[in-house]
């Protein structure tokens, strides 16, 4: 039995009916490199027991302790039911983009049971007219609640159900799995004391670790003078406010090359800048479209993984985040990407010096009664349309792997990141990578966003509206010289 922190517990606290916490994606697979070519849902049961030890997560589900007095402890579940968290669909015909989308958002707006292990996989089968996806393809939409991972711990959990050929060889793992009985109320509250006495202590050396912050800051404030176009309140758009029950998903793919090819005109800039830069051009175009640009910057939230190696394969959060101002005020694609460039620079010299992973730490400092009582207090009241937002968007970049990975034998052709809607976050965006190409894909309230497509079509002029920018920066090759000049010079 493992006690919750208090950022994984914080997930738990905030979960409603409107508002899941849990995160995932949408994963397409081609049967024909299987044996026999084709895949029988039979086949993944059996596939993917065969990878439970790989995480902790799949067999362990959250207890509350009384009346949330203290964080919520992970048990090992006795009833564990495989057949009950891998579920199995069809699209009807033709089964193509858009019947895809709409099924994935329908399922991903669908809550996960509070009272078994928190994940679950729904089979989609009969993708046979989807755009660049061989015919037969199937699908797999995958929820985690992220009470128990983050984007990190997630990939890495999907590397344990993933093979890199399509033999299907059995795969061995360290964790040795033992189911355990259901703790007692009684001998949770027993703990309550005892976790209150040891809180004064963490805080302690939490503070410790901050006192070096306020010299440090005093020198990134220095060395990185934010723009004065930059130092704007945060604006409230459309999509900060509250959100309803259903949701609307999409995506896009770009070649790995052409993004660094537009990095290259950027020195300093990474690819991530880069995609910040198309989700910048994507939301001014949408809110410019329905004439509800701010005149001032719209601010991103980075998410920042303060996972060391030796925590690579650890369930729960590791993270931490910075605010980027996203330059949306600029109409120059170009300009947008050097205002990005310096907001990010600066932040990452900012996290750097009070140290991202003491402010992680923090919030375990805060009694557990008193962060459950705080958060429900902000959900009931409904004060997400009084308070100014902490951003307008999440941006997260969860890099994947470059080689081919295959699934029950089947090969993975493509996959999309699916994140979290919260209370005045009515659009999360997902940065991935896979095999030779960046995924860029989002999710959004439906209420607030009932046309993904047309916000699918902004990212798309986005992008070449920044790699045209990036085509005027680079610096014009020599032309060759001509066969009647190279005769001459001979």
């Amino acid at each position: 039995m493992q006690q919750l922190s208090a950022l994984d517990a914080m997930f738990a606290y905030t979960e409603t009916n409107t508002t899941p916490m849990h995160i995932g994606g949408l994963v397409i697979y081609d049967p024909s490199t299987a044996p026999g070519g084709k895949v029988r849902f039979k086949d993944i049961l059996h596939y993917v027991e065969g990878r439970l030890d790989g995480a902790r997560i799949f067999r362990q589900k959250m207890v509350r302790v009384p009346l949330d007095l203290d964080h919520p402890y992970w048990v090992e579940d006795e009833d564990f039911d495989l057949e009950y968290h891998v579920r199995h669909i069809a699209l009807p015909k033709p089964g193509d983009w858009r019947q895809l989308c709409i099924q994935a958002a329908r399922i991903y707006s669908r809550p996960l049971d509070m009272n078994k292990p928190l994940w679950e996989f729904t089979v989609v089968e009969g993708l046979d007219h989807v755009k660049s996806v061989p015919k037969g393809s199937f699908a797999v939409v995958q929820k985690y609640h992220h009470a128990a991972v983050d984007g990190q711990s997630g990939l890495q959990m999907g590397l344990a159900l993933h093979d890199t050929d399509a033999e299907m060889k059995p795969r061995k793992f360290k964790m040795d799995w033992k189911p355990e009985a259901d703790p007692s109320p009684l001998s949770l509250l027993a703990k309550v004391p005892f976790n209150y006495i040891a809180n004064p202590f963490r805080s302690t050396e939490v503070l410790k670790n901050l006192l070096p912050a306020p010299a440090k800051l005093f020198n990134v404030q220095r060395n990185f003078q934010q723009r004065e176009d930059a130092k704007t309140n945060i604006p409230r758009t459309r999509f900060n406010t509250k959100i309803g029950p259903h949701r609307v998903f999409d995506g896009h793919l770009f070649p790995l090359e052409d993004v660094k090819k537009i990095r290259k005109a950027f020195p300093g800039a990474t690819v991530n800048d880069v995609m910040l830069a198309v989700v910048s051009g994507s939301m001014r175009s949408y809110l410019l479209d329905k004439n509800e640009l701010p005149e001032q910057t719209l601010k991103f939230g980075a998410p920042i993984s303060v996972r060391t190696k030796d925590q690579r394969d650890d369930a729960g959060n590791q993270v931490s985040i910075m605010t980027i101002g996203a330059g949306t005020h600029l109409s120059d694609s170009g300009e947008r990407m050097e205002f990005i460039l310096s907001e990010t620079q600066r932040s990452k010299a900012m996290s750097e010096a009070i140290g991202a992973k003491t402010l992680m730490e923090l919030s375990n400092a805060i009694p557990a009664g008193l962060t459950a009582a705080g958060t429900k207090m902000f959900l009931q009241m409904g004060l997400v349309d009084t308070v100014a937002p902490p951003m307008n968007t999440v941006i997260t970049n969860v890099p994947g792997p470059m080689e081919k990975l295959y699934f029950a034998g089947a090969e993975l052709v493509s996959t999309y990141g699916m994140g979290i809607l919260a209370e005045g976050q009515g659009i999360f965006h997902i940065v991935s990578s896979y095999h030779g190409n960046v995924i860029l894909s989002f999710l959004a309230d439906r209420d607030i966003m009932s046309d993904p497509d047309v916000y699918t079509e902004a990212i798309s002029r986005s992008f070449a509206d920044l790699a045209a920018a990036a085509a005027k920066r680079m610096p014009k090759t020599a032309k060759p010289a001509s066969k009647e000049k190279g005769l001459r010079a001979l």
